[in-house]
């Protein structure tokens, strides 16, 4: 695994190779900041960015009655005294079948806080770890028209390039541009789980960055991610 780079050796600028899709001939170099695609490894920010998304995807809907929500009457079962058996109150006890539950869930948020600078370090920081180990495959396009695609489709291309369930599977991730053109895809590896998944560019989060063995990006897709998650970039001009 790549170390970290001094910033006064890092270079400013990195390269990608863009490809053709399927042939995965190359077709020209990218040129990226290295404030883009050469970050460090930074194990703590990507834990929190995981955890951030994974509290925020959580429903929090789990709800159940306490002892004054259950409906009945609030007399006494039996008398406290006298009959040989323990106290007990009415019959809305959580010691009793179809009583209240002590202490059971209500409806919550359980989101959580993560600066959205410190999240942005994180997508370009999950985005730079792909990159360094050589995971990171730009593409040109990823529109194959209507005639393509389809799970064998999927198993013989992804065979022939190494991507697929015996090379830890793959990530495609598409612009929102042209999406007709790509239902081959998407639908191909909905019925080839096995060899990977498809995703929108706006359905992505840092988990799905890491998960599998390789991303394959579309350049738009990958322009759009780097341009929404640079917070931490971007100068505030002063008004006045």
């Amino acid at each position: 695994m790549a170390t970290h780079v001094p910033s006064h050796v890092a270079p400013q600028t990195v390269l990608t190779t863009l490809y053709d899709f399927p042939t995965l001939e190359p077709l020209r170099f990218l040129t990226y900041p290295s404030t883009h695609l050469y970050l460090p490894p930074r194990k703590d920010l990507l834990y929190r960015a995981v955890v951030f998304e994974g509290d925020a995807s959580r429903q929090g809907t789990a709800s159940t009655k306490w002892r004054t929500e259950v409906h009945g009457s609030g007399r006494k079962i039996r008398p406290q005294k006298g009959s040989g058996k323990a106290r007990l109150g009415d019959k809305k006890s959580p010691m009793l079948r179809g009583g209240g539950r002590a202490f059971g869930p209500k409806p919550r948020d359980f989101s959580t806080d993560l600066p959205k600078k410190m999240y942005d370090i994180a997508w370009r920081t999950a985005l730079s770890y792909r990159y360094r180990r050589g995971e990171l495959i730009v593409v040109d396009s990823l529109n194959i028209g209507g005639k393509e695609g389809g799970k064998m489709w999927i198993k013989e291309v992804f065979g022939r390039l190494g991507w697929g369930q015996g090379h830890r599977r793959s990530t495609i991730i598409s612009s929102l541009q042209d999406a007709e053109e790509k239902v081959g895809i998407f639908s191909g590896l909905e019925d080839a789980e096995e060899e990977g998944r498809a995703l929108l560019v706006d359905d992505v989060d840092v988990k799905d960055l890491l998960k599998t063995g390789r991303l394959v990006v579309e350049k738009r897709a990958l322009d759009w991610m780097l341009k929404m998650h640079q917070s931490d970039l971007v100068r505030r001009t002063r008004r006045g």
